[in-house]
């Protein structure tokens, strides 16, 4: 199983997942062009994708789900919240309804060799949820926009092989940033985003001697900086209650417009 970030950040969002005989993407909330382009280099086309798992309705998850989906004929899986949400956005355009297919938290489902196992997450939306995906004993998990995590949500991210995790924001940097207080008050709320220290603390808690590998996810463009994102998280683990340092693991930041090196599960 293989996992890379097409784009990632408040921008916009397209992450593949896929095996040898399937292929995904969670989220394309960049331009149908990008997403393409972003399939050809890793030597697949949108012909070849066996469905897209939504994660929410919000415009940087889905600006470009209209596009693909109508052009391929891809399957849509998503919330019945989400797929409410997204056949009353007007900027996806039409969407055939027999692409859409319902996902419920926690209840697992096949798209042929992989199993796909959705995670509820707290965001201001309307019924999203993060994912994880299995091929045989190898687990990947896509967990962005969470406002706060808990003890379910560490036990769902336990195992993991490879992880992609939201480090959004720089609390300093949001406070003192140009946003109005309404706003930044919703991303520090929990229902909003996980900071860069949050996101270290929460790997923290489900690190374990065979996790190789760890993107930090979905930055945003105003209130965080790639730099700051990687030496918070990574100050958060070798401090933190746990018996690893950040040197002990393989961690790197998503890419806002570039593709980033794919990942290859041993």
């Amino acid at each position: 199983m293989r996992m890379c970030s097409i784009a990632s950040g408040s921008s916009g969002n397209c992450i593949y997942v896929g095996s040898e005989a399937t292929h995904l993407l969670v989220d394309v909330g960049i331009s149908g062009k990008r997403t393409e382009a972003g399939l050809n280099s890793l030597g697949i086309t949108g012909a070849d994708l066996d469905g897209i798992l939504v994660t929410h309705e919000h415009a940087d998850h889905i600006s470009g789900l209209g596009v693909i989906a109508r052009k391929y004929g891809v399957p849509i899986y998503a919330t019945k919240g989400t797929i409410e949400a997204i056949q009353g956005c007007s900027n996806v355009g039409q969407i055939d309804a027999s692409l859409f297919h319902e996902v419920h938290s926690d209840v697992k489902l096949g798209i042929k060799d992989l199993v796909i196992n959705p995670m509820k997450i707290s965001h201001d939306a309307a019924e999203p949820v993060a994912y994880r995906i299995s091929y045989g004993s190898q687990k990947i998990a896509i967990c962005t926009d969470l406002g706060e995590f808990n003890d379910y949500t560490v036990e769902c991210l336990k195992g993991m092989d490879a992880l992609l995790l939201e480090a959004n924001h720089d609390v300093k940097m949001l406070q003192v940033g140009p946003y109005p207080y309404h706003l930044k008050q919703r991303i520090l709320g929990e229902r909003g985003h996980l900071s860069n220290e949050n996101s270290g603390r929460l790997l923290s808690r489900i690190l374990h001697d065979k996790l190789q590998s760890v993107f930090l996810g979905h930055l945003s463009k105003e209130n965080n900086l790639p730099e700051l994102a990687y030496e918070a998280v990574r100050m958060e683990i070798t401090m933190g209650d746990n018996p690893y340092r950040a040197d002990d693991f393989r961690i790197q930041v998503a890419k806002r417009n570039e593709v980033s090196p794919i990942v290859h599960i041993a």
